[in-house]
């Protein structure tokens, strides 16, 4: 039921972004590690298939996919935080100048209480917030980016800091043009 209501909710939001009334931005929060994520694998039978296990820093981005076709991030070597959530959405509410309806999920930090009076100064300025139901992130169209990014876009190779930054970066300057997706 509430998965429904969220469906014709985001409709609606979509609708009034392309009628021109608002920018419709869908935000989340993507890591991406050094050693990239063990998918799958052939071995020859009887051999042993061997991957390196070794552990490094993340890089956490923080992303905005815009309803005007762009897209808006920013990223930290350390955990994002609440108050890094509400600078974020400052940030973007300048870059958007215009009413924004920003579509996100219910992470702790986006809810966190001792950020409420800033949210409500946001509010005042224009952003309102709409809160996914829980377990629907496919009404995120960011995750589709963040697939891409993981799993098609990055090669299958272990980086050093510098070079996973070069190449997350690389990707998120280019989104739009060299790195495209349809919905």
């Amino acid at each position: 039921m509430r998965f429904e209501q969220a469906c014709r909710d985001v409709q609606a939001l979509r609708t009034r972004a392309q009628a021109g009334e608002i920018e419709l931005a869908y935000l989340d929060e993507a890591g991406f590690a050094q050693v990239p994520p063990n998918r799958s694998a052939w071995t020859v039978q009887g051999q042993q298939h061997g991957i390196d296990a070794a552990r490094g820093k993340r890089l956490n981005v923080m992303g905005a996919l815009l309803s005007s076709g762009g897209l808006f991030s920013a990223h930290t070597w350390c955990s994002f935080t609440a108050d890094l959530f509400v600078a974020f959405l400052g940030l973007l509410r300048q870059h958007v100048g215009k009413p924004l309806t920003v579509i996100l999920d219910n992470a702790r930090f986006h809810t966190a209480q001792d950020i409420q009076p800033h949210l409500k100064l946001l509010h005042d300025q224009g952003v309102t917030l709409y809160f996914l139901s829980p377990y629907s992130p496919e009404l995120n169209r960011i995750e589709k980016l963040w697939y891409l990014m993981k799993h098609r876009w990055l090669a299958l190779r272990r980086r050093d800091t510098q070079e996973l930054e070069r190449d997350i970066l690389h990707i998120l300057d280019n989104f739009g043009s060299t790195y495209k997706m349809a919905f």
